[in-house]
């Protein structure tokens, strides 16, 4: 594909997610609808469509102004990268019609109200800044950069440079990152990770840098009774096996979510109890439950860049509801002398702090041991965690 028919393809699928489609559904569609487009060609309509959705009102000014489309979003694309698009929009071959008088004069970005500029909704913005305080405008401009791809290490395979030396043997790039002991950034080829030997063997897993914090801070012990009540894919079971002889147990409220589980915790050589939500109690209490709950997500819109610009007041509102429960149920499981651990990838205060105070409220047998927010100006995804300890 030529960069104008990259470009074409990039504006189609913007439409589609503009219009209410998730991004990776629009991808994924027009991957397989274009079985001529090569890998390089793939992942070159991929960057474009997340970048434009990563700064979707800047780029929209560039762009023209006025309600953004794929035109508009991938016009600011290219000007914001120091390229012409009159050189793209040509209409020859396969590339995009030339460009209106609008299009060709642009927006002032610089002239936008201070949350356009910062390509965030205009309802969180505030929201953002509670919580964020001074912080707020350097983590909604690194909210506009692509997030690194970062691997765990895991121990029980070997060491951090063990781990490098493999990845190099298959052509990829890693350097270890300040934020955890077994976190490393990938700094080359990261397209290849999926097919190295590293990650074959269990040696590596994709894991962002910050839950990988969050995991290492717990008060973990050999031979304690563990149990990840909101387990999804199981990463942080995963890590948390690398860090003790532990006795294993995951539960997610959709069961298909731990479908990829167990073949992931035989590559690593860890063995989990899957539970089913009838079976929790029989095994209950727990030593430890983590509970890394639902949420927003808005510490991750660097990875999800389209979720920043679909949520809504009222879908946060019910999930904090549904956070609320999740830890209550949490700390019926937990045992008399044991912890109970609140993870959300979110930097909102109303998930975060906001949901503690109100547990502590309801629960006084509980006391607040630690918690710590990580920000994307730490090179990490937005995360939050809370210690919670039965008296």
């Amino acid at each position: 594909m030529t960069p104008a028919a990259r470009i074409a393809a990039a504006i189609g699928i913007l439409d589609r997610v503009l219009g209410g489609s998730p991004a990776e559904q629009a991808l994924t569609g027009w991957a397989r609808g274009s079985r001529f487009a090569g890998s390089r060609d793939r992942a070159a309509v991929r960057d474009h469509v997340y970048d434009a959705l990563r700064c979707l009102r800047s780029f929209t000014a560039l762009g023209g102004g006025g309600a953004p489309d794929g035109r508009k979003l991938t016009i600011g694309l290219l000007r914001s990268s120091g390229t012409d698009p009159a050189e793209i929009f040509t209409g020859d071959g396969y590339g995009p019609p030339p460009l209106t008088a609008a299009e060709l004069a642009g927006a002032d970005p610089t002239a936008l109200p201070r949350w356009a500029a910062l390509d965030c909704p205009d309802w969180i913005g505030p929201q953002l800044e509670r919580a964020l305080g001074p912080l707020t405008d350097a983590v909604l401009v690194k909210m506009r950069e692509r997030a690194p791809a970062i691997l765990r290490v895991n121990a029980g395979k070997g060491t951090v440079e063990g781990a490098i030396a493999s990845l190099a043997g298959d052509g990829i790039g890693a350097a270890p990152h300040a934020l955890a002991s077994f976190a490393l950034e990938v700094t080359e080829n990261a397209s290849k990770i999926r097919n190295s030997a590293a990650y074959a063997s269990g040696f590596v897993e994709l894991q962002d840098a910050a839950p990988q914090a969050a995991v290492e801070a717990l008060p973990l012990k050999d031979g304690m009774r563990v149990l990840d009540y909101c387990a999804g894919g199981g990463g942080k079971t995963l890590a948390m096996a690398a860090r003790g002889k532990l006795k294993l147990f995951a539960h997610d409220a959709a069961p298909q979510r731990m479908a990829d589980l167990p073949a992931r915790a035989a590559r690593a050589g860890v063995r989990v109890t899957a539970l089913a939500s009838n079976d929790i109690a029989r095994h209950a209490p727990f030593d430890l439950v983590l509970t890394d709950v639902p949420c927003t997500g808005t510490g991750t819109w660097r990875r999800a860049p389209d979720a920043k610009w679909t949520l809504t007041q009222e879908r946060l509102a019910d999930l904090v509801r549904v956070q609320a429960t999740i830890l209550d149920r949490g700390a019926a499981l937990s045992a008399p002398g044991g912890w109970l651990i609140y993870m959300t990838c979110s930097l909102l205060a109303e998930e975060n702090r906001d949901q503690i105070e109100a547990f502590l409220t309801r629960h006084p047998a509980f006391t607040l041991r630690h918690e710590r927010l990580i920000t994307p100006v730490e090179a990490g995804d937005g995360f939050y965690t809370a210690h919670l300890s039965r008296v």
